[in-house]
């Protein structure tokens, strides 16, 4: 017995390289960037209405109510997105503009913000968009929907999933499928509905904007693309993540946005820099746009700013923002903008930092600023403080700003 083992041994210890060799760990597929590109470009082509229930509750009117809508389906199984639904009084015999709503992280459907936009003549949708219904008192949390997509996982977390299935795909489906909705009610002019979104909402809609460009305006707050450059958790986790790079970012496909945008934003943003924001508002295709920065604004799920109302009227009203920035430079220690307003400017100043590093993590001062009229047109001019890093000219009527161009200087 002895005997044969030894050779036996041999034998195995000898072929077990090429038996190895033969049946190797198989290597992934590299991801397919172009199909998955093909997928997103479906989104925009969302033509079809979804069906709704409208909930029957207390706190619900006839006019402003929630509402389950049909999302798309999520790892095979249907689903339904909560959402507010408001149309303004007195619709009879006319049709009104909308706007679709589209909250950030932590956020969800927002009773107040559709209120806030059916005030000012809109009909207004706000969804839950991280697969829950709405802020539920007992919980202290959002509540989940039982029917609902996807809950948003982290920073593109999900890179990996199936096109369809990623929370970002989801999230435009249901963003493209509101749009879809408003413009099928009899109240609507479907022509002229537009969308805006804060902080993940500003994501979506610069994202949605370069996916769909039926849409009749566009307000990114905050949110903007080129979020892997940022030197802060959006960098640190995106740079690495070639889906993100290369199917989601909002950058890729600005310049097809050509809708009118209102840009709004504050220096100090922790989220977004302003290196990022200022960028892809260059990339984006529009020749009608309008910046709008605010020191001290803040973070939030906003509701109401009094820009973003004077912007769709004049827009849809006048076919033009009420203040254009016509010219804008900096040179010689000074800055410059020159300003097309429909309203009598009242005053301007320079909001400038020393500072270095991520821009929501600088000192941002405001100093005055010369406003004078010259026929139809506003000059505003200020010196540069020394050593200015970043800078920019805000110029204000009654409860309304508008800024320059944003300088980084080198």
């Amino acid at each position: 017995m002895m005997k044969h083992a030894l050779p036996i041994l041999a034998a195995v210890s000898m072929t077990a390289p090429f038996l190895f060799a033969a049946d190797p760990t198989p290597t992934p597929a590299a991801p397919d960037f172009e199909a998955m590109r093909a997928a997103v470009e479906t989104l925009g082509k969302i033509n079809q209405a979804p069906k709704y229930e409208a909930v029957e509750r207390a706190d619900a009117t006839p006019n402003l109510k929630p509402i389950f809508y049909t999302g798309l389906d999520y790892q095979g199984k249907p689903t339904t997105v909560f959402a507010w639904l408001g149309v303004p009084e007195n619709t009879e015999g006319k049709k009104v503009p909308a706007v679709v709503l589209a909250h950030g992280g932590g956020g969800a459907a927002s009773k107040d913000w559709v209120k806030n936009w059916n005030n000012h003549g809109y009909a207004a949708i706000s969804m839950s968009l991280e697969g829950q219904t709405e802020y539920d008192p007992a919980l202290k949390a959002n509540a989940k929907n039982p029917n609902g997509g996807p809950a948003r996982p982290g920073i593109f977390g999900d890179a990996g999933a199936p096109i369809t299935d990623q929370w970002m795909y989801q999230t435009i489906a249901n963003v493209n499928l509101a749009a879809a909705l408003l413009r099928s009610l009899p109240e609507v002019d479907p022509t002229k509905v537009g969308i805006m979104g804060c902080s993940w909402g500003g994501i979506i809609t610069a994202t949605a904007i370069g996916i769909d460009p039926r849409y009749a305006f566009a307000i990114p707050v905050y949110g903007c693309g080129g979020l892997d450059a940022i030197p802060n958790h959006y960098g640190g986790t995106l740079a690495k993540n070639e889906v993100y790079k290369k199917v989601w970012d909002a950058n890729l496909r600005l310049n097809r946005a050509r809708m009118p945008i209102l840009w709004q934003s504050w220096p100090q943003d922790a989220h977004f820099s302003m290196e990022a924001f200022n960028n892809s508002r260059k990339k984006a295709g529009s020749e009608v746009s309008e910046l709008c920065l605010i020191p001290g604004m803040g973070h939030g799920n906003l509701s109401d700013r009094p820009e973003w109302f004077a912007f769709a009227d004049s827009v849809l009203k006048e076919g033009k923002p009420w203040i254009q920035e016509k010219s804008s430079k900096l040179e010689s220690g000074k800055a410059q903008a020159t300003f097309v307003s429909s309203k009598p400017l009242e005053s301007a100043v320079l909001v400038s930092t020393t500072g270095t590093g991520h821009t929501g993590a600088r000192t941002w001062l405001e100093t005055p600023a010369t406003l004078k009229p010259d026929g139809d047109k506003w000059n505003a001019e200020a010196d540069v403080p020394a050593d200015t890093t970043a800078c920019f000219l805000n110029v204000k009527t009654g409860p309304l700003t508008a800024s320059s161009d944003y300088f980084e200087i080198k």
